[in-house]
């Protein structure tokens, strides 16, 4: 079955199929045509003289890409080293702490699943010992989740692992009283921000975690690939890439420079991510995000509608994203003896490309990009409908 995407007047900036209604931004991101074409440019220049653009030119080029993210980020540029992912750089964290048995790693059980594997394996080599704080979803007030990770802190905690928006339930966590609360105790913090760039307002500086990392293939749609550690100037000796390479031993920065012969285009095109994106709004970057969020909040109030539910969680709490709990469906329905990956088969049947998980309950989460309308929400509320209570 094939619908038309409703069009808008930045639908055509990416290349996204105009017979799907692409509601899943938050999964892997989707670059525009024009930072495509950035990229393909690098690529050519890359094949012309690989010699001159990997062992010449660079150095610079990263060190100039760092000082714009930098600026972006509210960061020091001494502070950014590139990774391909986040969850690259959770490793990079994790496999670099000196834990012994019986330390603790310090989880929500909203951690990021592939980061929760990374500290599983670390926890098993090191005898360390995994500590997961459960969290509420549907949550009224943020203070519901601070005090559940504060209260689990022990003297053996050595870091916490925490999510700055969850994947799941698309919570932006209060990170900013966690970090201050947990390094008043002694604990370093790694925050999974993820989707956090290009979503909400950032300054690193000021939020003083010992590791951040995010990606910039998501939010800040640069080509996939395209992702930052940010480890504070006092932590700096003691983080090392997985991967050790020529860079081993000279510079902090340079470990993660040089990790092997690869393709760094995804990183050399975080500026023009930034400035076309940047560009598309009279108020640039701050009125994207909001623009993103108040979309994401009009698309969460017609699916609540729709399955006639309560909102989870208060609006302060979402981003560009949004995730609703989904109901016991009626006997009869399409969702009727279905799971998340069969109802996913559903929709996508019906051209609508959305995102659904079975923890900690049945989930449905959509996603708010410039190339999304309010028309493509009503559309996919009136199949949630049919699907969840039938005609």
């Amino acid at each position: 079955m094939e619908h038309t995407v409703s069009s808008n007047p930045w639908a055509s900036l990416w290349r996204l199929d105009p017979k799907v209604l692409y509601l899943n931004h938050g999964s892997f991101g989707a670059c525009p045509t024009a930072v495509l074409r950035a990229q393909s440019r690098l690529r050519a220049e890359m094949e012309r003289e690989p010699v001159d653009f990997l062992d010449g030119a660079l150095p610079e080029r990263l060190a100039r890409t760092r000082v714009a993210l930098a600026g972006f980020l509210g960061a020091d540029p001494a502070d950014l080293v590139f990774v391909p992912n986040a969850t690259t750089a959770v490793n990079a964290v994790l496999q670099s702490l000196p834990l012994a048995p019986g330390d603790e790693l310090l989880l929500t059980s909203q951690t990021y699943g592939a980061c929760r594997k990374s500290a599983e394996f670390v926890a098993a080599r090191t005898g360390a010992r995994i500590v997961t704080v459960p969290l509420p979803f549907p949550v009224a007030h943020e203070e519901e989740l601070i005090e559940p990770v504060l209260a689990a802190v022990t003297p053996r905690t050595r870091l916490a692992l925490l999510d700055h928006v969850t994947s799941p339930t698309a919570l932006i966590m209060p990170i900013e009283r966690w970090v201050r609360e947990l390094d008043a105790r002694g604990v370093d913090t790694l925050i999974d921000g993820a989707h956090a760039p290009g979503m909400v307002p950032l300054d690193l500086r000021r939020l003083g975690a010992s590791f951040y990392t995010g990606n910039a293939h998501k939010w800040l749609c640069a080509p996939k690939g395209a992702a930052f550690l940010h480890v504070r100037a006092d932590r700096h000796g003691q983080v090392h890439p997985t991967v050790i390479s020529h860079g081993y031993g000279g510079r902090w920065q340079a470990q993660f420079d040089w990790t092997g012969t690869t393709d760094p285009s995804p990183w050399l095109c975080i500026p023009a991510a930034l400035e076309h994106l940047g560009a598309q709004l009279p108020g640039g970057w701050p009125a994207l995000m909001a623009r993103n969020h108040a979309l994401a909040l009009e698309a969460r109030a017609l699916l609540l509608a729709a399955l006639e539910l309560p909102a989870p969680c208060p609006a302060q709490m979402i981003g560009s994203m949004a995730s609703v709990l989904l109901p016991v469906p009626r006997l009869g329905t399409a969702a009727a003896g279905r799971d998340c990956r069969q109802l996913h088969a559903w929709f996508r049947a019906r051209g609508i490309e959305t995102w659904l998980f079975p923890e900690p309950a049945p989930l449905l989460r959509i996603s708010a990009q410039l190339y999304n309308d309010r028309e493509q929400f009503v559309r996919l509320a009136e199949q949630v409908r049919e699907c969840f209570r039938g005609g």
